[in-house]
C-alpha cells in the first residue's frame, strides 16, 4: 500500500511509499493521502502530523508516466481542467493534482524531508507548517524544465516564506535549492544529518504534543489567518482566538506555575 499512517501517542505519521517511483505522486496517492490526512485532522486522539516519503525521497513531483495519458485532450479537459476545478459557489474544492495540498488542516503539520523535494512535491512541503531537511534533501521547480507550472499552491506560499523577489528567481530558473540554503533563507526550519528527517520531525511533534492543546492552536490559527490582513484585523482576530483559552487552560497553566513547575524556564516537567 503506498499510504500508511503510523502512531505514537499524540504524534501521526503519514507515509507516502513509491520509493520505485521516488514517490512520485500518481492519482491513487494522491485520493489516498488526501483522505489520510482528512482522517487524522478529525481524530481527537491525534495533535500533531508528521509527513514522510519512505526510501529516501520526500517526493519527486507529480508522475509524469501518468501525465503522458493527458496527451487526450478530453480526458485531460474532464479529469484535470473540470474533475479539480475551484467550484463557482466558493464551496471546498477537490483535491489537488498532488492530492492535500488545499487542505487546511486544523493541526500541526510537519514535514520530514529526506532527498529530493522537487515539482509538486516541493509543493506539499511548503503545505507543511514547518519542513525538516536531511542534509542531503533538496527542493527545485524541477517542472519548469517540462513546461508544467506550479498548481498545487507553490506561487501563492513560496513568496510567503522566502519573499518575492527570491520566490520568483527559484520559480523561474527551476534551479536546486540544497538543505543549507533552504535554512538561510526560511525555506525549512531545521536541518539534520541524512537519514534523521523522520525522527527529528517526530521529536519535534512529541514536544508540540505535550503542550496544553488550546492555547497553542489558537496562536497557530490566528499565525496562519492574520497572514496579509491589515493589522488592526489581525490582531482582533488573535484576541477573540485567545481570549476563550485564558480562563481554562491559562488559568490551569497559572496554578501549576504557583505550584512551584517551570521554574527557571524548565519545559521537562509542566
Amino acid at each position: 500500500m503506498a499510504i500508511r499512517i503510523e502512531r505514537a501517542g499524540k504524534v501521526a505519521t503519514v507515509i507516502h511509499s513509491r520509493p520505485e517511483a521516488r514517490n512520485a505522486m500518481d492519482p491513487e496517492s494522491a485520493e489516498a493521502l488526501t483522505k489520510a490526512f482528512l482522517e487524522l485532522d478529525a481524530e481527537a486522539s491525534v495533535s500533531a502530523i508528521v509527513f514522510w516519503g519512505e526510501g529516501g525521497a520526500f517526493c519527486a513531483g507529480w508522475d509524469l508516466k501518468y501525465a503522458q495519458a493527458f496527451t487526450d485532450a478530453a480526458r485531460f479537459q474532464a479529469e484535470i481542467v473540470e474533475g479539480l476545478a475551484f467550484p463557482a459557489d466558493g464551496t471546498m474544492p477537490p483535491r489537488g493534482p498532488m492530492g492535500p495540498s488545499r487542505l487546511e488542516m486544523s493541526k500541526p503539520l510537519i514535514a520530514a524531508i529526506e532527498g529530493p523535494a522537487v515539482a509538486g512535491g516541493m509543493e506539499l512541503a511548503l503545505w507543511c507548517d514547518v519542513r525538516v531537511m536531511a542534509e542531503n534533501a533538496y527542493f527545485g521547480v524541477y517542472c519548469r524544465r517540462w513546461g508544467i507550472p506550479l498548481i498545487d499552491g507553490g506561487t501563492v506560499r513560496l513568496p510567503r516564506l522566502v519573499g518575492q523577489g527570491r520566490a520568483l528567481e527559484i520559480i523561474m530558473t527551476g534551479r536546486k535549492v540544497e538543505a543549507q540554503e533552504a535554512l538561510l533563507i526560511g525555506l525549512c526550519e531545521q536541518t539534520v544529518p541524512h537519514g534523521q528527517a523522520r525522527a527529528a520531525a517526530e521529536a519535534m511533534a512529541q514536544q508540540i504534543a505535550r503542550f496544553p492543546q488550546g492555547a497553542m492552536l489558537a496562536d497557530r490559527r490566528s499565525a496562519i489567518a492574520g497572514h496579509g490582513l491589515p493589522v488592526r484585523e489581525a490582531l482582533a482576530r488573535e484576541w477573540a482566538g485567545g481570549v476563550a483559552t485564558i480562563a481554562t487552560e491559562g488559568a490551569a497553566g497559572a496554578g501549576r506555575f504557583a505550584s512551584g513547575k517551570g521554574r527557571g524556564g524548565d519545559f521537562g516537567d509542566i
